[in-house]
Formats: C-alpha cells, sequence, structure tokens
C-alpha cells in the first residue's frame, strides 16, 4: 500500500481506484473485526443481552452514537467492558477515517505539489 513520492508522477486514475478500494477493503475488515469483539464481548459479559441486541449495542457505540438506554450494564465487568470498548471504538473510528481518506488526500496534495525549480523562476 504504497504512494508514489511528490517528485514521481501521478498515479493513473485506475490505479487510484484500485488503491481506494484496497484502503476501503482494509477499513472495512478493521471495521468488521471491531463489530465482531463488540458483539461477543456484550454477549458474553451482559447475561441479558442476545446477540441482536449486542450487534445493536457494538454498533451503536462503534460509530460514535453512544450506548443504547434500554439495556442497562448491571455488571462490574459489562461496565468495564463498555467503557474500555467506548474508549477503544474511538480510536478505530478515527483510525478508520484516516486509512479510508489517506489515498485521496494524498492525491489531492500530489496534484496541488508545485515543484520548487518552479517557484524559483517566478
Amino acid at each position: 500500500m504504497k504512494l508514489e513520492h511528490r517528485t514521481q508522477k501521478l498515479a493513473s486514475f485506475s490505479h487510484f481506484l484500485i488503491r481506494v478500494g484496497r484502503y476501503g477493503f482494509f477499513g472495512a475488515l478493521l471495521i468488521l473485526a471491531s463489530l465482531a469483539i463488540g458483539t461477543f464481548g456484550y454477549h458474553t459479559v451482559a447475561p441479558t443481552m442476545n446477540w441482536i441486541d449486542s450487534f445493536y449495542m457494538s454498533s451503536m457505540i462503534l460509530t460514535g452514537m453512544g450506548p443504547v438506554a434500554d439495556i442497562p450494564m448491571k455488571s462490574d465487568a459489562a461496565k468495564l467492558f463498555s467503557s474500555f470498548y467506548a474508549l477503544y471504538s474511538g480510536v478505530v473510528f478515527l483510525s478508520t477515517s484516516a486509512v479510508f481518506f489517506a489515498p485521496i488526500i494524498h492525491r489531492v496534495l500530489h496534484i496541488l505539489q508545485v515543484d520548487e525549480d518552479e517557484n524559483a523562476a517566478d
């Protein structure tokens, strides 16, 4: 997943789309793995939650919407897992955004790059 250096020629548009697809696929894998961790964790530490409720809770936490109010965390283990999963989710959300937008931002910055020799002539 190497990006071209500023001295290299801009990658073709088809190569850029493939790169965006790869980075998007990696971001999707990160989200799916995080959802699996959250769903399994909530189902394990909160015995009143079924699989759908666990998936629902982990989805809401992972997207930054917050915990679901109608599903209380009664045990200390459930509260600790919920707290650490919320902290983990904040990092994953920001990291996934950075991974997804990295090739797009790189391409825009590469297009806007002005060679130093061109500036010296002005």
